[in-house]
């Protein structure tokens, strides 16, 4: 190992630059994860802009990237659940570089024989996507979800979440005709192309007239409004993400008579022990679910870690449907 490592830096320049910045040391508590791939989420794009700040500071200068797989490189002190060599992947900040610093808490361990470019698209989709369909909408077995803006990457891992957990009807919402069979093979029962088809009238004609229990939105804006009307009696939305936007008008009337709850949600503004528990119950449920095979992570495409801009711009212009990964190591 040496003292320097190649990462991409943001807070500099629109776009990440390539340089090369010190090789952090694990405190208490942390581990030096040597990189193989990392994974590419809106919020990287958003941090770029400088309207989103998970803590690591937008107006200055921070190595970028939010979920890693890789190997441990180090320990710090007081870590005693991990070893040298072992494969992990995580969440964190700083994962578009050769190495990165990780609460050993806010991990989970690689099944075999899955390699480091699936494990990279995995961390926070199933984080989000478990923590909002099950910690804060509190799904059980046999209930209907809907998930706005399911060719995401983590809109695809909540399709098959929700499928995989026991959901009697999983219907996912795309603009675009051409990603509707990626949803379906994640699962999904009923896609919805928005661009097309009214979301409540298609979703209430598919269960009867009741609507869905739970909605997984991830798109804010205009089709928030809409799933309103889409949730049964007493169902629950939760806001995930605003993609399409941070602002909408609802129908008060109607909130109130379906007694919709709605229910917004981010990891941004929790604390470690937070995430802690959130990784803990994640790890609990999912993990065996992934080690066989029941959950599959959707790669759009891969690129070089040379090639983050042109990863970028492929995500920015919404091209993609799953996810894409950065290969950090060679």
């Amino acid at each position: 190992m040496t003292d320097s490592m190649p990462a991409l830096v943001g807070g500099v320049a629109p776009d990440w630059e390539l340089r090369d910045v010190p090789v952090p040391t694990p405190g208490p508590g942390q581990v030096l994860v040597r990189v193989h791939a990392a994974g590419i989420n809106r919020a990287d794009l958003l941090m770029l802009e400088g309207t989103y700040n998970p803590g690591a500071g937008t107006s200055s200068s921070y190595t970028a990237g939010l979920e890693l797989a890789g190997e441990v490189a180090s320990l710090g002190k007081g870590v005693t659940s991990l070893a040298v060599g072992d494969r992990i992947m995580g969440a964190t900040l700083g994962t578009f570089a050769r190495y990165a610093l990780l609460d050993h808490r806010h991990l989970v361990r690689i099944p075999e024989p899955m390699g480091w470019t699936d494990a990279a698209a995995l961390p926070v989709g199933l984080l989000t996507g478990h923590d909002a369909l099950v910690t804060q909408a509190g799904f059980t077995s046999g209930q209907g979800v809907l998930v706005l803006g399911a060719t995401t990457a983590v809109g695809l891992l909540a399709v098959q979440l929700a499928k995989v957990l026991g959901a009697a009807t999983v219907i996912g919402t795309t603009t675009s005709a051409g990603k509707a069979d990626v949803i379906t093979r994640a699962g999904a029962d009923l896609v919805i192309d928005t661009s097309t088809t009214n979301l409540r009238a298609a979703v209430l004609e598919a269960t009867s007239g009741a609507g869905v229990d739970i909605v997984l939105d991830h798109l804010g804006g205009e089709p928030f409004a809409s799933c309103v009307g889409a949730t049964r009696i007493g169902g629950i939305v939760v806001n995930i993400g605003r993609l399409a936007g941070q602002h909408t008008t609802i129908d008060l009337n109607e909130l109130a008579f379906r007694r919709v709850r709605v229910r917004g949600t981010t990891f941004s503004v929790r604390g470690p022990d937070e995430l802690a528990a959130a990784w803990s119950a994640l790890t609990t449920d999912i993990g065996p679910l992934v080690a066989d095979g029941r959950i599959e992570p959707v790669i759009d495409r891969v690129f070089p870690l040379a090639d983050a801009k042109a990863a970028a711009d492929h995500l920015r212009a919404n091209r993609s449907a799953g996810k894409v990964v950065l290969q950090v190591a060679q």
